[in-house]
């Protein structure tokens, strides 16, 4: 097995679509449905240009509907991950060489080129179950337990979440927690905060596996206005301890007036980094407060729904997410449904493109361009259809493209005519099947 480097737009994409086939906790059944199974599949394919991450995700979802309004929803999600990723550090014009996250091999980047990782390679196997049932006439409860696993990473949790109904059941007050363990055993091990890349062979910039807790705070509200519509409001907190670093970002260690990364001095005749560079250091804590708004209006056969996200957090990172679809139907059995988001972000006010030769170390930085000041938009199209058997089927189509900066005061010298933001696009192509009672 080789090494593996996480990578967050992924395993969101692979979330969004457990999402879209109803992962999450699910609303109240239909009191006239006959009780009986539901399934919902779904294909997901995530591509990155420049032979960057690739994922192919299948998800299922089972759900079973009981007398008294009483559901068990069951999801199985298998990812499989291959490609490269950016590892941090500042491109240069000439070849740089690193050792592999597992400390046996190294791997370099030519000159003029972002510094990727190429041994990505994983599959991720994630399982849920949740129950929801009423409590009396205007309560319900669900509850619900989540495991993950991959290569390096084990994740546990659980959630438990509240309902009531009011104003003639047009307005609906929920309130939700959910916690879970995390558990990071990297090849190799975690690396010491700001250890040095050292040579193949070499661990004693390693230590053991590490944990991280997270605590999921949801408050929410959903009104319905009128017959054509319907809105919503949401407010989450969430928060995050424990080891929270990536352990395969690096950071580059440069001259203070060139800009260059700091030659190494090699060891005879024993493989290693060209470069001075060391992984990076986060703090063991994170607060993340999260606002979102959604709207949904029916005119006509036509459906358009709006949201809006602003999450901010202390590491002094805000982000605004704008999500816009529109349903309209193509006959009594099909739809198109054209979507655009926009995402941006600030950088997190320990990100750094790179650490000064000589300087003292800060107690927190990290390159990694995920935490870094970027702008995002997802553009594309749905289309979905009845089949002959009543079935529901779609395919989705949806380019993303995303692009960011260093900030002005953190670019040194020759950095200045380097792209030191590894902008990425990717293509995602979903195709989803739901059948049963």
């Amino acid at each position: 097995m080789t090494d593996k480097q996480n990578n967050s737009i992924v395993m969101s994409l692979a979330a969004a679509t457990c999402t879209l086939l109803g992962t999450a906790p699910a609303g109240p059944v239909n009191a006239q449905e006959d009780p009986g199974w539901n399934f919902n599949t779904s294909l997901l394919y995530y591509g990155e240009s420049d032979g960057r991450v690739q994922d192919a995700s299948l998800n299922l979802l089972a759900r079973r509907s009981f007398a008294d309004d009483k559901s068990l929803a069951l999801t199985l999600a298998v990812d499989s991950l291959t490609g490269a990723s950016a590892n941090g550090a500042t491109p240069m014009d000439v070849v740089q060489t690193f050792t592999s996250p597992s400390g046996n091999a190294t791997y370099s980047t030519p000159a003029g080129e972002h510094p990727l990782d190429g041994t990505f390679l994983d599959t991720r196997v994630a399982i849920s179950a949740s129950w929801q049932q009423p409590l009396g006439r205007l309560y319900a409860v669900n509850a619900g337990l989540t495991a993950s696993g991959e290569w390096d990473y084990t994740h546990l949790g659980g959630n438990i979440g509240l309902s009531r109904d009011f104003n003639k059941r047009n307005t609906t007050v929920s309130i939700g927690v959910a916690f879970a363990r995390d558990n990071l055993d990297p090849e190799g091990g975690a690396p010491v905060r700001f250890a040095p890349m050292l040579d193949v062979g070499d661990l004693s910039n390693k230590m053991g596996s590490q944990d991280k807790d997270v605590v999921d705070l949801l408050l929410g509200v959903t009104q319905v206005v009128n017959r054509n519509m319907l809105v919503q409001f949401n407010y989450s907190y969430s928060d995050s301890s424990g080891y929270l670093n990536d352990p395969y970002k690096i950071i580059s260690i440069v001259d203070p007036v060139t800009g260059d990364t700091v030659p190494r001095i090699p060891t005879p005749g024993v493989a290693g980094p060209s470069h001075e560079f060391r992984f990076e250091s986060r703090p063991e804590d994170r607060a993340k407060h999260s606002f979102y708004g959604q709207g949904k209006y029916y005119w006509g056969g036509r459906v358009l729904d709006l949201s809006y996200r602003y999450m901010t957090d202390d590491w002094e990172i805000d982000s605004h997410t704008l999500d816009a679809k529109l349903r309209f139907p193509i006959g009594d059995s099909s739809y198109l449904e054209p979507r655009v988001r926009f995402y941006s972000q600030t950088e997190a006010e320990f990100y750094r493109a790179s650490l000064n030769d000589g300087d003292p170390l800060p107690q927190y930085a990290s390159s990694d361009y995920r935490l870094g000041n970027f702008d995002a938009i997802t553009a594309g199209i749905k289309y979905g259809w009845k089949t002959g058997s009543d079935n529901d089927m779609s395919v989705r189509l949806e380019y993303y493209v995303q692009d960011g900066e260093v900030p002005a005061e953190q670019i040194i010298g020759n950095q200045s005519q380097r792209d030191l933001y590894p902008g990425l696009e990717a293509i995602i192509f979903n195709f989803s099947y739901g059948f049963g009672k």
